[in-house]
């Protein structure tokens, strides 16, 4: 780089101008030569300061409004105080931390026996470490935008996808198959050969248009693992990619004359010991607000009850999924109430056998809508309709 430029470097925070013209502040995280350079490999040390693109985060924002942007951008004439030193933003940091639990410890295959790791402390370091780790890795999106049936959609995250495919603009997905390609005519040409025009496994709710498809990972390894590869790309905290086995997939799709179009999933283990009901869920970008997230989550309540039991989704829950399971938990419990007269004397136990919710759930929800009371000397539950009414 020139030395009469101000050098920009990783870590510094400046004012961008940002989609819409407005100038706020963004925290340089990683910088690359410019695409015409990346492809002709020109020595590094010929290229000025306005030659690279820098990868920003925007740390009033979610990461997935981080982005590349041109040097043009950059407001080189104010370096505000307060930089990140490339750090994420804490809240997305500290729940990959948390998300990383005993599961995803052996991935690792962590043996307490044999490292010598007997002491919480000692679980405690590993844990951060293998925190430190995931930041590291996934800090910058390696893809920009994916091609997804009629779709292009610009991605919100970085996804563990072979080397190859990183780094590209685009990436072309089969929407039936869910294989994964570089360029749209590998795209067309796959197209004419793909023989399925719907997830496989066994389908298991169908209403107008819509239809449900229950899918074991351990039948359907390649279409699970090509699921959690493109689910990646719009959920920070999912960590699992390739270990499908002892999951269940359910796919939820739009149907029409030219076959299933996937509009979202969830997933659930078959064998969870802290009763979850759903691990992921995701309801794809160009499907949200359409009520989707909402029966997703409906059906995955459904097959609790058949199985006569209370479910609860793993924790911690996204800002989003936060958002749509306080929604539906509040849906669920006060149209109870409005559909029932007997429900004066109603106990959090008995809510939870008739809605499939757990009581710890039900008691968040409660509170949060201020529907339980203190009176002479206990917690009681008390609903009017005039509180129906308010929701």
């Amino acid at each position: 780089m020139s030395t009469t430029e101000r050098l920009i470097e990783v870590g510094e925070r400046y004012m961008i101008t940002w989609r819409d013209g407005q100038r706020i502040p963004g925290d340089i995280i990683e910088l690359r030569p410019i695409k015409k350079y990346r492809i002709n490999n020109v020595d590094l040390n010929q290229l000025k300061s306005n030659d690279y693109e820098y990868y920003i985060h925007y740390p009033s924002y979610d990461r997935r409004l981080d982005e590349w942007v041109s040097y043009d951008r950059i407001d080189k004439q104010t370096v505000v105080v307060g930089n990140s030193n490339g750090s994420i933003d804490e809240r997305n940091r500290i729940n990959s931390k948390k998300v990383i639990n005993k599961r995803k410890l052996d991935d690792y295959n962590y043996n307490e026996s044999n490292n010598n790791i007997s002491k919480k402390d000692d679980k405690e370091v590993l844990l951060a470490k293998l925190e430190k780790e995931h930041e590291e890795i996934t800090k910058v999106k390696n893809i920009n935008s994916i091609i997804l049936g009629r779709y292009e959609i610009e991605t919100w995250y970085y996804s563990p996808y072979p080397e190859e495919y990183c780094n590209e603009d685009k990436l072309f997905i089969c929407e039936y198959c869910l294989k994964y390609m570089k360029k749209q005519k590998t795209l067309l040409n796959h197209q004419n050969d793909c023989i399925i025009h719907h997830p496989p496994g066994k389908e298991i709710y169908k209403e107008n248009d819509v239809v449900m498809y229950e899918i074991d990972g351990k039948e359907n390894k390649i279409y699970c693992q090509n699921l959690c590869l493109l689910s990646k790309l719009f959920l920070d905290h999912k960590t699992l990619y390739y270990d499908v086995d002892p999951f269940l997939f359910y796919i939820l799709c739009e149907i029409d004359s030219n076959g299933s179009h996937i509009v979202g999933y969830f997933s659930k283990e078959k064998h969870s010991l802290e009763n979850y009901n759903l691990a992921c869920i995701l309801t794809f970008p160009p499907y949200q607000r359409k009520g989707y997230g909402k029966l997703l989550i409906s059906i995955s309540y459904e097959l609790t009850k058949r199985e006569n039991t209370t479910g609860s989704p793993e924790k911690p829950l996204s800002d989003l999924g936060k958002i749509s399971y306080r929604s539906y938990w509040a849906y669920v419990i006060l149209k109870l109430f409005q559909d029932n007269i007997n429900t004066n004397n109603i106990t959090l136990n008995e809510i939870a056998r008739l809605t499939g919710i757990r009581t710890d759930d039900i008691s968040s929800t409660l509170h949060a809508l201020g529907l339980i009371r203190y009176w002479k000397g206990q917690h009681i539950i008390k609903i009017s309709q005039k509180d129906i009414d308010l929701q």
